[in-house]
């Protein structure tokens, strides 16, 4: 299955990668700066967590005494995060996003899921870049631990990309799903120990927060940047197994329901 379906991307590798190009100048077509906002809006938020976090409101962590500490931590759950929420919320309405385009355009419909993946990878490359050298410039960016960031970011996008399929074939069928599905992002974002350190929550919360799989990938993250720590990768399985479930779910329901999500469009 896996093999038919790398198959048909190569083979559509052009229009996949001329639809993430058509979209990404599309996004930024008629705007004075162009592409140029790619890299001043992620800019811009560095900018203004540092400030307001460090200076103004002199956040601290717990038993860290760097006034930049929180900032790094925060921005290190935040656009990680982002990249979560923009792969899931993206793939969920990327079949009816596209209902024109299956219904006149005889294509692998697996196409679409990719090119959310590219788009999304694309701009949180730029993001990541800028973090990197702004950590860089602080005397901040990591040494070798930071090669932990390739298996962790393929990891989470296993897990993104099985959980936006599910999501996305389906809204197609039943369209309160998306709906249904921003609410449980809020949720699931202050379920998550981003803005704050686990550390400051009594036992109980804390276990609560270990059943989220999301969890031990943020600490990840955080701790590579903030004390250059690789993973503990035995903390990292319950998302392994969620990730390995959701992509096996999500290609079987995709592949038995493509045929009738085009009529139901």
């Amino acid at each position: 299955m896996l093999l038919s379906l790398y198959r048909s991307l190569w083979s559509y590798r052009g229009f996949i990668l001329g639809s993430v190009k058509r979209e990404f100048q599309a996004r930024y077509r008629n705007s004075l700066f162009g592409a140029l906002w790619t890299v001043l809006n992620p800019l811009s938020m560095i900018i203004v967590y540092t400030v307001i976090f460090s200076h103004i409101m002199r956040a601290r962590l717990p038993g860290v005494d760097d006034g930049l500490a929180y900032s790094v931590y925060l921005c290190a759950g935040l656009l990680t995060w982002g990249l979560f929420a923009e792969i899931t919320v993206r793939s969920q309405n990327m079949f009816l996003d596209n209902a024109n385009l299956l219904k006149k355009i005889s294509f692998p419909r697996i196409c679409l899921p990719v090119i959310v993946l590219f788009n999304a990878g694309i701009n949180f490359a730029i993001i990541i870049g800028l973090f990197l050298g702004f950590l860089l410039l602080t005397g901040r960016l990591p040494g070798m631990a930071l090669l932990a960031l390739i298996p962790l970011l393929a990891l989470q996008v296993m897990f993104c990309a099985g959980l936006g399929m599910i999501l996305g074939v389906l809204n197609v069928f039943f369209r309160d799903v998306g709906q249904f599905f921003a609410i449980c992002l809020q949720f699931w974002f202050w379920l998550t120990p981003i803005v704050y350190p686990m550390s400051i929550l009594p036992d109980w919360v804390q276990r609560l927060l270990q059943l989220n799989p999301l969890t031990n990938l943020m600490s990840s993250y955080q701790n590579l940047f903030l004390y250059d720590q690789w993973p503990v990768w035995s903390s990292l399985l319950p998302i392994m197994v969620a990730s390995v479930l959701f992509f096996v779910i999500g290609l079987r329901l995709f592949r038995q329901r493509v045929g009738e999500m085009v009529d139901e469009l």
